[in-house]
């Protein structure tokens, strides 16, 4: 998202995380920007009963936790490491000033933001409908959109069964019946337990 020596050259630090640490909570005070260097970060909300709900896993070179920047909000998630990661973080004072100054990199987060609202709307929209199925396919179209955890050659999906029930408040019973049901249907393959996009 930012250029890391511009970053660094703001006074920014990496941090090592390991995996499963919890990088900032759920209605904590936001002090920092955050982006992701290297590893993978699930923003996530976890309910009464444990149970965790995946708004997004955070890719190397993305951004996570904006929202507090720029509403003065706790955070609205938790991010947490899936596996050891390395992430830099700026003062959110100095990286409000660094977007005041640079009218080109406060676009991109305005583009930023627009992006994840709008797929927060089609997420919602699909858990109004109902069905399993079509709740798997808007993730798995954003997915394919934005070009994340896919891969770039062969189009295989990066994330787990598991996965994919918490971001889609499905139990991975569902999800997996429902996968195959698609594959049925030609919405996607399955090839050895693989599934390709």
């Amino acid at each position: 998202m930012i250029d890391i020596d511009l970053l660094l050259a703001s006074g920014a630090a990496f941090k090592k995380v390991a995996r499963s640490e919890i990088i900032f909570s759920e209605d904590s005070t936001c002090s920092f920007y955050y982006q992701l260097v290297s590893g993978q970060v699930s923003w996530l909300n976890i309910n009464d009963d444990g149970k965790p709900f995946i708004h997004t896993i955070i890719q190397p070179g993305e951004s996570f936790g904006e929202i507090p920047l720029f509403d003065d909000g706790p955070y609205s998630a938790t991010a947490m490491a899936i596996e050891d990661s390395i992430v830099i973080r700026l003062h959110k004072p100095v990286f409000l000033q660094l977007l005041k100054e640079n009218h080109c990199l406060s676009m991109k987060f305005s583009q930023l933001l627009a992006t994840r609202l709008r797929h927060n709307f089609m997420l919602l929209k699909s858990f109004a409908n109902g069905e399993p199925e079509k709740r798997i396919k808007v993730i798995l179209d954003h997915l394919k959109k934005e070009k994340r955890n896919l891969c770039v050659d062969c189009s295989q999906l990066k994330l787990t069964r598991q996965q994919i029930a918490d971001m889609t408040g499905l139990r991975v019973e569902t999800v997996i019946r429902s996968m195959r049901h698609m594959h049925e249907k030609g919405e996607l393959q399955i090839n050895r337990g693989k599934v390709f996009c």
